[in-house]
């Protein structure tokens, strides 16, 4: 079972935090189900940036970004090489290192 090391962020993990993960589950459902209270704003359906991250350890093992997850990506605040919606990219067998942005682009947080 693969694990996702969270970098530690102000506000979302201070400390950081090493969780497990499924295989073929999303980043975004991994961090929720292990109280990281990423934003996902669109309910995880590809239509914002709120739970961008920066994937950066095992970028190669997570699922391909398609046309409109690059098109969101490009109004990310902070867009880097390791930019991916995390909603967006599926967990293969390789442990991940992320790190969340220290901003998001959000009107209203929806407290999920």
């Amino acid at each position: 079972m693969p694990q996702i090391i969270i970098l530690p962020h102000y506000e979302l993990c201070p400390e950081g935090v090493v969780i497990e993960a499924k295989t073929g589950d999303t980043v975004c459902n991994a961090m929720l189900a292990n109280d990281v209270e990423i934003e996902h704003a669109c309910e995880m359906s590809n239509a914002c940036t709120t739970c961008h991250i920066y994937v950066r350890e095992g970028f190669d093992s997570i699922t391909e970004s398609d046309e409109i997850e690059d098109d969101m990506l490009d109004k990310a605040w902070g867009l880097d090489p390791d930019s991916r919606l995390s909603c967006q990219s599926v967990i293969g067998e390789v442990d991940l290192v992320v790190e969340i942005p220290k901003y998001t682009i959000n009107q209203v947080s929806e407290n999920h």
